[in-house]
């Protein structure tokens, strides 16, 4: 009786026989071969490929819902099949009984259309990242409008920022003037159209519309809009009002004349109208200098006390977007986002409920490494306790639908002793590091994970940054400088400050990355030990050195907002119209 007791409380399992289920498609596909078996013939124009229904049904659903239905295939052993191209049905058939897929630029068009009527899930996905992934070495306009029509988002982005990128290029072109009504206004209504002007836009319109001008002069009004009329002088306004299209469409001006008087100040300079600049601030003035050494800008802004925020972090969005975390001088120390308007030269409440409400932190912020961080258009906050032992990193993310500030996994760190930390996003993923730890967040799972530290022990870091997918430390003296590489999860040691005349560093250098070359700047010490030498160098990361830019700064005292310099997009007309104390220095070289 125990025996019997002693076996029924044995639970059952379930075994899976892993070199079957690898073996049965090979068996399969040995049918296939040798003509065994088969039950039904699909023909497809004219061409005969023998096959088994329930291979074909197993495979997708359309075959299935044509052989287990009462449709009259179910019942014929010849099947003809329509709008299919022989030699890619052909392919199609040796994806079924092998799993494996042939893609090409060549074929995968019409591999996508067929996957798409045989419902094909993996074939259509493969397709598509296919496509995505080689846009570059395609014809991407014809690419564009198939994925239009196909509905293959991530393909058609892909298309578009190309098209953005080399929209002069595009306009001229044949494939330009066939596009549609929509997918025109889709191209020129976007911020990352990169022209110098945005009467090239205007032009590229006349250029569509006069292509099929009786079929198109009633569109116009509804271009029009997407043109930004504030970015125009006003010769071209002028000129745009006085063109015969113009005349031509009663419609046309009274939109025109609407636009003006709806002026929307807020509509971004194009991406081509813009130039990267670094943002410096004055330690003695309500100043921000912002600076392009490789172009020579540099460009000094003062602002009043009370416009001018104290700033604890600075984030530039994938948007180019530029958001400051401050606290207020009171003695509760409110800690707000404050939003940079770019019309106007001046920091504005971003909209969203103070981050304080959510913490629990003491209200002394000196006590917190504060890093303000966006991944994948999400705001996150992170405050590092370093002054006691608790080794904690407070973790919040921000939701525009509900104006809160949502708490996040928080971190433990094993080590605190350290003095810097730094927080970064980089491939969908935030990292949180010191000079003993790394530590990577994965939004998607709201988890953090350890990852590997830089191996040189005496590494203090000061200063990162990334940069596609790799992350660049410097420590405070810059006589090291590091690389992860956050795909493999290893460090490279590369070379640091070629400090030729033995000059000393007065404040930390800091790092950043501007026309995708990493730079760093630093402020020494004269041989009088009193004035300041401004350097900005730029790493050559195929020979491992870096090369002095001979960067001509104005002799002031700088800082960085941040331990990583932010570098956003700017549109000079407004950097150097919405201030009276203006101030530009040429470079010398």
């Amino acid at each position: 009786m125990a025996d019997a007791d002693n076996i029924s409380a044995v639970r059952p399992r379930s075994y899976q026989n892993e070199s079957y289920l690898h073996g049965f498609l090979g068996t399969v596909g040995d049918l296939q071969k040798d003509g065994v078996l088969q039950d039904v013939v699909l023909e497809v124009e004219g061409r005969r490929f023998p096959c088994h229904r329930l291979v074909l049904s197993a495979a997708s659903p359309y075959f299935r819902a044509m052989f287990t239905s009462d449709m009259a295939e179910s019942r014929q052993k010849t099947v003809v099949l329509q709008c299919l191209d022989a030699s890619i049905f052909g392919e199609i058939l040796r994806y079924i009984y092998s799993g494996t897929l042939h893609v090409s630029m060549d074929k995968v068009q019409s591999l996508y259309q067929a996957a798409d009527l045989l419902q094909l899930g993996y074939v259509r996905d493969t397709c598509s990242s296919y496509m995505a992934m080689n846009v570059e070495r395609s014809h991407y306009m014809d690419l564009y409008k198939f994925a239009d029509v196909f509905s293959v988002n991530v393909v058609r982005k892909a298309c578009l920022q190309m098209i953005r990128r080399n929209f002069v290029e595009v306009a001229s072109s044949e494939e330009f003037c066939s596009l549609s009504i929509n997918q025109l206004t889709e191209i020129i209504s976007h911020d990352e159209l990169d022209v110098k002007e945005e009467i090239t836009v205007w032009v590229a319109v006349v250029r569509w519309v006069q292509y099929s001008r009786e079929d198109r002069l009633h569109h116009l009004p509804s271009i029009l809009p997407h043109i930004r009329f504030n970015l125009l002088t006003s010769d071209n306004t002028a000129a745009i009002l006085g063109h015969p299209l113009v005349k031509e469409d009663p419609g046309s001006s009274e939109v025109i004349r609407h636009v003006i008087q709806k002026w929307k100040p807020n509509l971004k300079p194009r991406l081509g109208m813009t130039t990267e600049m670094v943002m410096l601030s004055n330690t003695d003035s309500k100043e921000l200098l912002f600076m392009n050494p490789l172009e020579g800008r540099y460009i000094s802004c003062s602002y009043k006390p009370e416009d001018f925020p104290c700033i604890t972090d600075v984030t530039v969005t994938r948007d180019n977007n530029i958001y400051i975390l401050t606290r207020k001088e009171t003695s509760n120390g409110e800690l707000s986002v404050l939003k940079y308007n770019h019309a106007g030269n001046v920091w504005e409440h971003a909209g969203m409920s103070s981050v304080s409400k959510s913490l629990r932190l003491d209200n002394d912020s000196t006590w917190y490494d504060e890093h303000l961080v966006e991944v994948d258009g999400i705001l996150y906050y992170l405050a590092a306790d370093v002054e006691d032992d608790s080794g904690l990193v407070w973790m919040r993310k921000y939701n525009w639908l509900t104006d809160q500030w949502q708490e996040c996994a928080q971190l433990q760190l094993d080590n605190t002793e350290y003095d810097y930390s730094e927080a970064l996003a980089c491939s969908s993923h935030l990292y949180f590091l010191t000079s003993l730890e790394l530590h990577r967040y994965d939004p998607s799972q709201d988890r953090w994970c350890k990852r590997s530290p830089a191996s040189e022990p005496d590494l203090d870091i000061y200063s990162a940054v990334t940069m596609g997918t790799d992350v660049f430390c410097a420590d405070c003296d810059f006589r090291q400088t590091m690389m992860y590489d956050t795909e493999s999860d290893r460090w490279q040691k590369l070379q640091g400050w070629p400090n030729k005349g033995n000059r000393k560093v007065n404040n930390s250098p800091c790092l950043f990355v501007m026309d995708n070359q990493l730079h760093i700047w630093l402020s020494c010490l004269n041989d009088d030990d009193i004035n300041d030498e401004h350097l900005v160098y730029v790493y050559d990361r195929s020979a491992d050195a870096w090369r002095d830019l001979k960067a001509t700064l104005p002799n002031k005292t700088y800082f960085s907002p941040a331990l990583m310099y932010p570098v956003a997009r700017m549109y000079l007309p407004y950097l150097k119209g919405a201030q009276k104390h203006i101030t530009s220095y040429a470079c010398q070289r």
